[in-house]
């Protein structure tokens, strides 16, 4: 089986119903088939082979989904590109992953325009352009007119994969060094789907509405899960207006929200008895994990709703849930693991270890990746030999523990974990006691240099609208709740937290402006 059989069994199945909704825009399961077909047809007529790489360069939209299975059907792999990125890190992938076409919009073509010249690009596919044109030695065709064309056939081509080929590059944020093109194929990706919607339990009635950017796989999958079983995905671009985001999930009878922290910290700022939320079923969090006071405020607004939290990486896509009737007795777990995959944590050594040990979780499942793209080394210190000779499995480079019962609890990124004093701090713990003071809409904490302690504590809060917080305030209440190595030696105030293009706190820059005094 292959990725872009999710579309094409809904369109044969259900092909007048509503699959894709994008502001005004609503597309049904024929019509996205109907137009993935054909720009899958003029792909393959520019010089896209089975393998090639075509980049996708655009915000949330109709067009972005289109390309998506058109690449897929076209027998290459799609490498999304988040819509914020800048030009020198797009070029960088550009020439890295040796894509042979580009998908984009007529504003992104001009921002990467001195980009182009010179790579491997056979066709540049862009939305909202005029008329066809060449332009740096490459063909300039205008997306519009290709997804129209009646005269280009609506009908898929012949297969040219099979499940183990590439389906994408996912790149990281590369926030660690250069960007990593995580590769994942076919069976990779419809392995991740399928668990993930056994245990949300999605059927054709589901109303999704997503607003993380499809360049990250927990926003892509939103797509992927709903095309699987027919139903609805709704996209917006942002959750830059929070009450706009509502008014439609209320319009539109949503019934699953995917989510972030972030997310979740700008909805407790707001009055959520506005609005009737009687139709939503579940809400998703992954990416981080989501404080323990936001989960326990959602949990008391919306007490009908269920709650999943999750963990997973972009090498794997999704390894845990919680079951919602656990998240009272557990807030703090990511659950065990999902369907159709195999988890275990190991020491320094690579020993197992047992319930309430801290160690590196260890994932093995058809939905580990394949290792990442012509980075042979980086891919040796993630995917070691398994149990069994036939096998490589990941090394998640995250420390979790277990309880008796086997849920698992996130500690930190080994190199997150903040030595000081002698001991090993949690940077998790400590947020997790900043979150249980009022007034503290988001909290995150790092290591900076120190030359007594080794490694000093410093916490960087976001106050609630309205807070009047001071550093006594917080030194005094972590001092009320945690060990006294663990108390933060510096507090600083924001008004709001630089963020990765996946909606993560980028702590990496607050270290680097510790580091410099900002």
């Amino acid at each position: 089986m292959q990725l872009e059989e999710f579309l094409e069994n809904s369109a044969r199945c259900s092909g007048g119903k509503t699959a894709l909704v994008v502001g005004e825009r609503r597309l049904t399961y024929g019509d996205v088939e109907r137009q993935a077909n054909r720009l899958a047809h003029s792909l393959i007529a520019s010089g896209v082979e089975r393998g090639d790489r075509v980049m996708v360069y655009l915000e949330n939209s109709v067009e972005a989904v289109v390309a998506v299975f058109a690449v897929l059907k076209a027998g290459a792999a799609f490498v999304m590109i988040n819509p914020t990125t800048k030009e020198e890190k797009f070029s960088y992938i550009l020439h890295h992953c040796r894509a042979t076409a580009l998908i984009t919009d007529r504003a992104k073509l001009d921002s990467i325009h001195g980009s182009v010249g010179g790579s491997s690009l056979k066709a540049v596919f862009v939305a909202g352009l005029g008329d066809r044109e060449r332009q740096n030695g490459h063909r300039i065709l205008r997306l519009e007119d290709i997804v129209t064309d009646e005269a280009i056939s609506g009908d898929p081509p012949p297969k040219r994969t099979i499940d183990m080929d590439l389906a994408a590059l996912v790149y990281t944020s590369g926030s660690t060094g250069r960007p990593k093109g995580v590769m994942i194929t076919h069976l990779n990706a419809i392995s991740a789907a399928l668990s993930i919607i056994s245990y949300l339990e999605n059927t054709s009635d589901e109303v999704v509405l997503n607003v993380l950017p499809l360049s990250f796989g927990y926003g892509l999958y939103q797509v992927f899960m709903m095309f699987r079983v027919g139903g609805t995905v709704i996209l917006e671009r942002s959750f830059t207006y929070p009450a706009a985001i509502l008014d439609r999930i209320v319009r539109e009878r949503v019934t699953g929200f995917p989510m972030i922290p972030t997310i979740s910290a700008m909805l407790l700022q707001m009055d959520l008895k506005k609005w009737d939320f009687s139709h939503l079923r579940y809400l998703t969090n992954a990416g981080a994990a989501m404080p323990l006071e936001h989960i326990a405020k959602i949990r008391k607004l919306m007490p009908r709703v269920k709650i999943y939290s999750m963990y997973g990486q972009t090498e794997c896509t999704r390894v845990t849930y919680l079951p919602p009737d656990q998240i009272d007795s557990r807030p703090g777990s990511v659950g065990r693991g999902m369907p159709n995959q195999e988890h275990y944590i190991v020491d320094d050594g690579g020993n197992r270890v047992g319930p309430g040990v801290v160690g590196e979780l260890v994932v093995r499942g058809s939905h580990v990746m394949k290792g990442y793209w012509e980075m042979p080394e980086e891919t040796d210190k993630a995917l070691h030999p398994g149990p069994f000779p036939w096998e490589k499995v990941l090394h998640t480079g995250d420390l979790f523990k277990t309880d008796a019962e086997g849920y698992l609890y996130f500690v930190g990124r080994k190199d997150d974990i903040i030595k000081t004093r002698g001991e090993k701090v949690s940077p998790r713990e400590v947020e997790d006691a900043l979150y249980t003071l009022p007034g503290v809409a988001q909290a995150a904490v790092i290591g900076v240099p120190d030359k007594i302690l080794g490694s000093a504590i410093k916490a960087v809060i976001v106050p609630e609208a309205g807070a009047q917080l001071t550093e006594k305030d917080v030194l005094r209440h972590c001092a009320s709740r945690l060990d006294d190595y663990m108390v933060p030696k510096f507090v600083e105030f924001r008004t709001e937290m630089p963020t990765t293009a996946s909606g993560k706190v980028a702590k990496l820059i607050l270290s680097e402006q510790a580091r410099q005094g900002l």
